[in-house]
Order: structure tokens, then sequence, then C-alpha cells
């Protein structure tokens, strides 16, 4: 079978087969930079990030995805208003009070159904049994993520600087047992993000 193009401009083909039937259709391929190259899956990385720990997280992900040859936007939850062209979403989250924060629930509320037809990972950001044990996962976070079925989800263990903390804040923390110090652990995050490369182009 051949394959003869009608336009040299045009994307619609000709296939005459060795039988002379001749039949058009209209072909899209895949979109090239100017230098030829087939153009990445672009990835939508959101953090809800109240003093700065989480998105930094979010930051080292996003540069990961990006050395892999991935075209990542960086947004704010509550900054994007559509999910059109991006092939995959990374969502993160501080955890205070054992919640996400309002803007990325809302998120997962206003995009649910895209988010569930769309590959997606989900992490948090928290203290919660830091350092007595490993980071544990706040209960409240749970059902927002039953909503959007993410392929996967982690709990990252975070920062805490009561400078930056208002004095409810300080209050809440010294009560739940929270533990002053940066916690984070970046080969953990960058750990996460190759599996989700590998995931993404295998």
């Amino acid at each position: 079978m051949s394959f003869r193009p009608l336009f040299e401009e045009d994307p619609i083909v000709a296939m005459v087969s060795s039988l002379g039937e001749f039949r058009i259709f209209r072909s899209f391929p895949d979109k090239k930079e100017k230098n030829g190259h087939t153009r990445s899956m672009k990835v939508l990385v959101t953090i809800a990030s109240k003093h700065g720990a989480t998105e930094e997280v979010g930051k080292v992900i996003a540069e990961e995805l990006e050395n892999a040859g991935l075209e990542v936007d960086m947004e704010k939850p509550e900054e994007v208003y559509s999910l059109d062209g991006y092939g995959a979403v990374v969502i993160g989250s501080a955890v205070y009070l054992t919640k996400w924060m309002d803007n990325a629930r809302d998120f997962c509320r206003r995009f649910a159904s895209e988010l569930r037809r769309t590959p997606l990972w989900a992490f948090s950001v928290g203290l919660s049994g830091v350092p007595q044990d490993k980071v544990q996962d706040p209960s409240r976070v749970g059902p927002v993520l039953l909503n959007i079925e993410p392929k996967e989800y982690i709990t990252f263990p975070g920062r805490l600087d009561p400078t930056e903390l208002s004095l409810r804040e300080r209050t809440v923390a010294r009560l739940g047992g929270a533990v002053e110090g940066d916690f984070r652990d970046y080969q953990l995050v960058r750990d996460w993000a190759k599996k989700i490369v590998k995931e993404i182009k295998p």
C-alpha cells in the first residue's frame, strides 16, 4: 500500500491500494518544534503552599520532569483555569490541621471529572509523626484523593519554622507535638519524580 500527499502543506493524504482503490483521510501528525523534534508531553505541577516549604518540594519535582525532557507548567491551584493541553498532572499540598489547603481541595473539586481521566500523581507535605516515626498520612486528606483517583499518592516530611507561623499555628503545632526543623528529604522527592517519568515515558 502506498501513500501520496494531495497537498504538501495540508495533512490530507491519499491512500492508493494495489487494487486501485482510492480513499482520502485526514492525518494529524505529532506537533513538531522548529528543530524538527516531536514536542514532549505537557505536565501541570500545581502546588498549594502556605510558607514555601511545599512549593520548594514541587519545584524539585518539576525540575526532575523537565530534566527528563517533559514540558512543565508550575502553577498555584487557584490560578489554573483549564486542564486542556496537559497530558498529566501532579498536585501537592501542605497539610494544616490534618487537611489539605483550601485551594488544593477546591482545585480537586473544580476539575474532578477531568482529573479522573488524566494521569495524576498527588503528594502531601506535613510533620505528623516526624521525627519519632515516618511521616503519617493525615486522615482527612483521604476523601479528597478518593474523588480524583491518583495513580500514586505519597506524604513527604516537611519543615517547621516557628518564626513563619501565626500564634494559632504555633499553638496547634505545639499541641500536636510537631518538632521544629527541616525534615524534607529531597532525594526521596527526586526518586518519586523519576518514578513518574518512567510511567509517562516508558
